[in-house]
């Protein structure tokens, strides 16, 4: 009993840790200028709304969720789609070569963004693709398709090899198998896959910064840190964006919960 308890104070606890900056800024996006200046500062707000209508439509924070929405949408189909057959050949082939794939991708990933910066907006230029939705959706998927190809592969190869050889025996052909046979059966892989690239690309701010430099097409995060202030940072504009910009990845973690839990689970115990 004493351990169940002390477990779960200390679940609160973390929880209360992680959720506080966000709970902070929440706050703060709902006081007035003059309670945002107040020393000591206050903690109840007046819920003044204010700081959200400047946000959406004095600073421009409509067009940057749209643009995040396109970018971010785009390169997660995208990613998701070529992933996943991709993905189904590895599992399913078992070449000489599949492990040392799978490492490389891995590796790939955990590039540090500084190190391809150059070669990536020099390939861009070349191209003419700076400064618009393909250029930065191109970023993405090259950035997202390695870690969505590992994740798919592990849930891929727990789909049972039975069921698709009925497939094939019945007639359907490799295509039809992988969409009428496996990926119904591994949509809480995907799910899990998908919502991670998404939380990736909505998130992401260093390529962001680099390839789209014109404000009418930037995305949500470098619009938000690029917010204009003439004498001081707009802080209360700030803290009203940034929560705007969190609670679309929150409803869809709730929403998709279950889901994700299961996705994440599958392939952890086999038999």
């Amino acid at each position: 009993m004493k351990r169940s308890l002390a477990l779960a104070l200390s679940a609160l606890v973390i929880a209360l840790y992680c959720l506080l900056p966000f709970l902070w800024f929440v706050l703060t996006s709902l006081k007035t200028p003059a309670e945002l200046a107040a020393i000591p500062p206050r903690l109840v707000p007046s819920l003044h709304w204010g700081f959200y209508q400047s946000a959406l439509f004095d600073h421009g924070l409509a067009r940057y969720i749209g643009n995040s929405l396109i970018v971010a949408g785009t390169a997660t189909l995208i990613s998701i789609t070529v992933g996943s057959m991709a993905a189904y050949a590895i599992s399913r082939f078992q070449l000489a070569w599949t492990r040392f794939y799978l490492l490389a991708l891995l590796a790939i990933s955990m590039f540090p963004q500084i190190a391809i910066a150059g070669p990536v907006w020099n390939i861009l230029n070349h191209l003419d693709w700076l400064n618009t939705y393909h250029g930065l959706v191109t970023a993405y998927i090259a950035l997202s398709l390695p870690l969505a190809i590992w994740i798919l592969t592990t849930f891929f190869r727990e789909v049972p090899v039975e069921i698709e050889e009925a497939a094939l025996i019945d007639g359907c052909s490799r295509l039809q198998v992988l969409r009428k046979v496996v990926l119904p059966l591994a949509a809480p892989g995907i799910l899990t896959a998908a919502l991670l690239v998404f939380i990736h690309t909505w998130n992401e701010f260093f390529f962001a910064l680099i390839i789209m430099t014109d404000p009418d097409i930037q995305t949500l995060p470098v619009g938000i840190a690029l917010f204009p202030g003439e004498y001081t940072m707009p802080w209360g504009e700030i803290a009203a964006a940034s929560t705007l910009a969190t609670l679309p990845l929150i409803f869809l973690t709730l929403f998709f919960q279950r889901g994700i839990v299961r996705g994440l689970s599958a392939g952890a115990v086999k038999g």
